[in-house]
């Protein structure tokens, strides 16, 4: 074959494989076989592999993934992207279509509402009529660069369809992880001895920021698309309306469903008929988008200094169900607290079937004054973690039971203390047998998880494993674990032991907060770990520091002070360190150098509340320590800024009372320069 009839054959096999994406994951119509697309993909595949030049961006053997990235480069977004203010009240769409009006008077409004995906936002940059760019919101100005991610995204076109498409294009939307899909893959990870995903939200968030793209190609994520940013050359879109139309036919996924309307009370009435039906999609919905139907209306009514005055969120209160409390059982968490846990009639709740809800502590309990055979009302908190709300009284028939919290453990049967009650915080029954087999699973677990040190397929099924088998009966003996001992464990393959391994090894490099915070010191958080980290230079230095001297540390105080001393007073504690020395653990302290680093946050203090537009509490705490900043976990006199965002609680009301400067996300960072 020459080089001519193989750019000939190229191109006619590359047409008809996008068409075949096009209908499989944009239509969901499929009209060819999984046989027949694989014989097309591999021929394409190996016309590339003779003749190398004909593998371009837009080629469909690009979406595989490549070489891991080494780290994210910043990509600005040619207009801004913004975010929607939230409301729950019925009243104020009201008076957000009345205060529009105002802004547009003599004009006629209409407008189309649509699904809130529960994703995460991204803006694609098309060239004519090639994807070249794909980035995370990030602060709405820049983003993250993650074009090699999104790629692997099927329903993304990588050359938009038809001949008439605009020069330069952004095109705005929310990537998620199919519920479906998701149930799937949670599924894999526990069998594989992983820790299943916590939500599909955080999940499809946690795979676009993976450096190695052929692992995000793995998790099957999705798109939808409902917005633009710049649009240059031809006739750009004059109503959302025909907007969604013009991106249908240029190839993308749009809303499963939307509704024009006209008024407020049909607003209203649209927003109820989405909310019945939305758990009918393949994604993850908290609410209603209000757009303005019109592109010149918009312009007009312009927009805040974070969001446009011409659309709105509207979130729907959290789905609430009726079940009986059938029983109550008592778990044993790694520090020994016991949580009491409501055993429930099955009953459905936001899309699953829900058996078991928290009742956090025994004062709880009290407060609710639930009592075994009670009716009770159910919720899921932030839509994914089910929580008792009240008990119904009036449908008590006086045959319910008073729980009493048990005297001994029910892993171990040893004797339960109630402990003493941190800053904040209730009182906790324990058990106090630090071998208890609860307890060093939990250890295990919360040692290997992301915020400690981090080792991948350490989860809850592994964990158990390794202790039920006496393999491990302490953190520091992972560090000697061998590949036929963990490939021995049942259902674990010798692949699946081997990335354990590597997890651990590569575990040694860690900062020493996260080592600290991997401990499982009681009161000991991932916030405390590294406020103690910052005044001490490495390990050592803290456990010799007297309670004294510990609780002058900031966001340390006498109750975690004691915490950490009494910690380091039992002998089993201090040869697990010395074990952990031994294996060559990390000791030392990068924030203790970092926080004599000058910046324009030195020597402030921040503290973060609530859901921020764009960034993630992590992100935003490393931007406020590379500037020289730190960041407390509650408010105090010595607190400079509150960096609040949506839903803040009790810290933002503190904040107020104390006179603390209470800053947004936008003033944040044009702080950060």
């Amino acid at each position: 074959m020459t080089h001519a009839q193989a750019q000939a054959r190229h191109a006619e096999l590359a047409g008809e494989i996008r068409q075949h994406d096009h209908l499989y994951y944009v239509e969901a119509r499929p009209v060819i076989t999984d046989r027949g697309y694989d014989l097309l993909y591999h021929e394409l595949l190996e016309l590339e592999q003779q003749f190398p030049d004909l593998a371009g961006a837009d080629s469909p053997t690009q979406r595989v993934g490549g070489r891991p990235l080494s780290e994210f480069k910043p990509s600005q977004h040619l207009v801004p992207m913004m975010s929607l203010d939230n409301t729950y009240s019925p009243e104020e769409v009201r008076e957000f279509v009345a205060r529009v009006q105002r802004l547009l008077p003599d004009q006629t409004l209409d407008w189309v509402v649509e699904p809130k995906i529960d994703g995460v936002a991204i803006n694609l940059r098309y060239e004519n009529g090639a994807f070249t760019v794909g980035a995370t919101r990030g602060d709405g100005t820049t983003g993250d660069d993650i074009t090699a991610n999104l790629k692997t995204i099927r329903s993304i076109p990588l050359r938009l369809r038809g001949t008439d498409v605009p020069k330069v294009m952004e095109v705005r939307g929310e990537v998620y992880f199919n519920k479906a899909i998701f149930a799937r893959v949670n599924a894999e990870r526990v069998a594989a001895g992983e820790e299943p995903f916590a939500n599909p939200r955080n999940a499809a968030a946690g795979s676009l920021k993976q450096l190695d793209s052929t692992l995000v190609a793995k998790r099957r994520l999705d798109i939808v698309l409902y917005g633009t940013g710049r649009w240059d050359g031809g006739q750009p879109p004059a109503t959302q309306l025909e907007l969604l139309d013009r991106l249908k036919t240029l190839g993308f996924k749009g809303p499963d469903k939307h509704w024009f309307c006209r008024t407020a009370e049909e607003l209203l009435q649209a927003i109820e008929e989405l909310d019945a039906i939305r758990d009918q999609f393949s994604y993850e919905t908290d609410g209603a988008v209000i757009k303005l139907n019109s592109i010149a209306q918009r312009a007009k009514a312009g927009v805040t200094s974070k969001a446009p005055r011409w659309g709105m969120a509207y979130k729907y209160a959290p789905e609430q169900a009726e079940t009986k409390l059938k029983s109550i059982t008592i778990q044993v968490g790694r520090t020994g607290k016991l949580t009491p846990v409501a055993e429930l009639e099955p009953v459905l709740l936001a899309g699953t079937t829900v058996k078991r809800a928290t009742l956090h502590n025994e004062d709880q309990i009290r407060r609710l004054d639930a009592r075994v055979g009670d009716v009770v009302l159910i919720q899921k908190a932030g839509e994914i973690i089910p929580e008792v709300v009240r008990v119904v009284t009036a449908r008590r028939t006086g045959q319910e039971q008073t729980f009493h919290f048990p005297k001994t453990c029910p892993e171990c049967g040893s004797q339960v203390t109630k402990g003493k009650a941190a800053e904040g915080e209730a009182a906790e029954w324990r058990c106090a047998n630090a071998d208890c087999p609860a307890q060093v699973r939990g250890r295990i677990e919360h040692w290997c998880g992301r915020g400690a040190m981090d080792i991948e397929g350490g989860g809850e099924v592994l964990a158990a494993q390794l202790v039920t088998s006496g393999l491990v009966r302490d953190v520091a003996d992972l560090y000697r674990l061998t590949l036929a001992e963990v490939s021995g464990l049942e259902r674990i393959g010798t692949k699946s032991a081997q990335n354990f391994l590597d997890g651990v090894q590569a575990s040694k490099t860690r900062d020493a907060w996260r080592l600290l915070f991997g401990l499982g010191i009681l009161h000991v958080g991932a916030g405390v770990a590294k406020a103690a980290m910052r005044s001490f230079a490495n390990i050592d230095d803290l456990f010799a520091a007297s309670v004294d001297q510990l609780a002058e540390v900031e966001d340390v105080g006498t109750v975690i002070a004691e915490s950490i001393t009494q910690w380091h007073g039992d002998e089993r504690n201090r040869k697990s360190i010395e074990h952990l020395r031994q294996a060559g653990l990390n000791f030392a302290s990068s924030l203790y150098a970092a926080s004599a680093a000058v910046g324009p946050f030195s020597g402030k203090t921040f503290v973060l509340t609530g859901t921020l537009p764009s960034l993630t509490r992590e992100e935003a705490t490393a931007r406020i320590e590379a500037r020289g900043g730190k960041v407390s976990g509650s408010v105090s006199k010595k607190s400079d800024y509150v960096l609040a965002g949506e839903e803040a609680g009790s810290k933002l009301d503190k904040a107020r009372k104390l006179g603390v400067k209470i800053i947004d996300e936008a003033e944040f960072t044009r702080m950060c320069g």
